[in-house]
């Protein structure tokens, strides 16, 4: 009776045998296997640390070109995304190899390293925002900056959808949650068009910055959220 009252939650594995058996009692076609399953997140993953690199280099790029620091903090923040990428390619890379015990020790450590980075990113951004408004440092017009956010609008709810969908397939909570931060890198887009589209068509410099503090916001929220409940990483 005493076992009954302490039974351990429920590990993957049993997870993802429970949506099989969901799947089959509604009568939903089954598409792909556990094994396919873990290959195709893979695959996302490593999509999301190329994708995200890349719109890093060229965003910092063009921020400091045209010194905007919101081009610069949208850059910062896929590199950290990327930081977060890069840990699900080694949760999946490493599916069926080592124990869940050691996957969950080592992924907690890595979400620690990845709030930190929010916080750090977050207060260098914040800093020079806040400069930029109070010396009146106007940024140049980057069409450049406009075409990557606009991409990234497009991108990156697709993305999130095939990450979340999967994540849910095989029961993996840090794939969901994965895909969550992508989803929210679609609204960091969206505000850095906006911001970006204001001093291009109308001269109203102060968007930048302003949009900095947005980011800013997004920074430190998700390394708390990361920090605390560690969704970044704990299957």
């Amino acid at each position: 009776m005493y076992m009954e009252l302490i039974k351990p939650p429920p590990s993957e594995h049993h997870l993802i045998l429970a949506e099989i058996q969901r799947q089959r009692d509604q009568g939903e076609e089954i598409d792909m296997t556990d094994s396919e399953l873990h290959k195709k997140a893979l695959s996302l993953s490593y999509f999301t640390v190329g994708y995200n690199i890349l719109e890093g280099i060229v965003a910092i790029f063009a921020g400091l070109l045209a010194g905007s620091i919101a081009l610069v903090g949208f850059g910062l923040d896929s590199f950290v995304e990327s930081l977060s990428g890069g840990v699900m390619i080694w949760r999946f890379s490493k599916h069926g190899k080592i124990s869940e015990e050691e996957e969950e020790k080592v992924e907690k450590k890595a979400a620690r390293l990845i709030a930190c980075t929010f916080f750090i990113l977050g207060a260098y951004v914040s800093y020079e925002s806040a400069k930029k408004l109070i010396f009146h440092e106007i940024p140049d017009k980057s069409l450049f900056g406009i075409i990557i956010a606009f991409v990234s609008m497009i991108a990156m709810p697709i993305l999130f959808y095939a990450k979340y969908r999967t994540g849910k397939a095989i029961g993996s909570r840090s794939l969901m949650a994965d895909s969550k931060q992508t989803l929210a890198c679609c609204f960091l887009s969206v505000a850095l068009l906006i911001g970006l589209g204001l001093n291009y068509l109308y001269g109203i410099w102060q968007a930048d910055p302003v949009v900095g503090m947005i980011i800013v916001v997004f920074l430190f929220k998700e390394g708390y959220e990361t920090w605390k409940e560690e969704e970044v990483c704990s299957c």
